[in-house]
């Protein structure tokens, strides 16, 4: 037992900086990849609220395509299709030879799919807000950005929070799909380890400590923000 332990020294002896590494890397992921999914979750939202035919249906055309595709096959269409798509582009002013950073692939991909999930949240949380509120507050004088900022984005976001935290335990735990664009996330250097050490019950085991405890983590921040946004609420009953 204790020369599974050493494997988790700091340094050439050991595994513990890979993995820790690994581990930074994928919460880095996690939170590149949450504004991005959530502006654009939020945009779909928007327009299939709207009363433009048009927007609904490109909204809900891109809801269907995300929600649909698995999310590995999105992560291999963004990361090689768009190095296929910028090569093309760049040839035509340079010979120079453009690759995708893994990075960036993997947050918008994780991204697209992310926002066509919390679109849904964000539309059933635009159900939940009286429709004369926004009129209301125009009526008062508030710009319509005015009236979204300071009356409806206050409630979109108590509304939507609970579906919002379970779709980021989700996002959590799909970074791990990166690791087969070669991004060193905690599951790629786990396989790393694993393959040179022969120790597959251990590592794995590590890596889903690991995750394990980002989750409770995460589900502790996302309970003490969701108690915090509804405290008017628990005064109320």
């Amino acid at each position: 037992m204790m020369d599974l332990i050493t494997q988790l020294a700091w340094g050439p002896t050991g595994w513990g900086d890979e993995l820790a590494a690994g581990t930074l890397l994928t919460v880095s992921l996690a939170l590149a990849t949450l504004p991005f999914g959530l502006a654009i979750g939020l945009l779909v939202a928007l327009a299939k609220t709207s009363g433009e035919r048009s927007l609904q249906t490109a909204a809900n055309v891109y809801t269907t395509i995300f929600r649909g595709l698995p999310e590995l096959l999105t992560l291999l269409i963004v990361y090689y299709g768009g190095q296929i798509i910028l090569q093309q582009i760049f040839a035509l002013f340079t010979d120079a030879y453009i690759e995708v950073n893994g990075f960036v692939a993997g947050m918008v991909a994780l991204g697209l799919v992310f926002s066509a999930f919390s679109s849904e949240v964000f539309v059933s949380a635009f159900k939940g807000i009286p429709a004369g509120q926004p009129e209301a507050a125009q009526a008062l004088g508030m710009t319509r950005w005015q009236a979204f900022r300071l009356v409806t984005l206050p409630q979109l976001i108590r509304l939507s929070i609970g579906g919002l935290s379970n779709l980021w335990l989700i996002l959590l735990k799909e970074t791990s799909l990166v690791s087969v664009i070669a991004l060193n996330d905690l599951l790629r250097n786990t396989n790393i380890a694993v393959g040179s050490t022969k120790q597959p019950l251990f590592f794995y085991a590590v890596a889903l400590l690991i995750y394990l405890v980002l989750s409770l983590i995460s589900s502790r921040g996302l309970g003490a923000v969701e108690a915090h946004v509804k405290r008017g609420e628990q005064r109320v009953a």
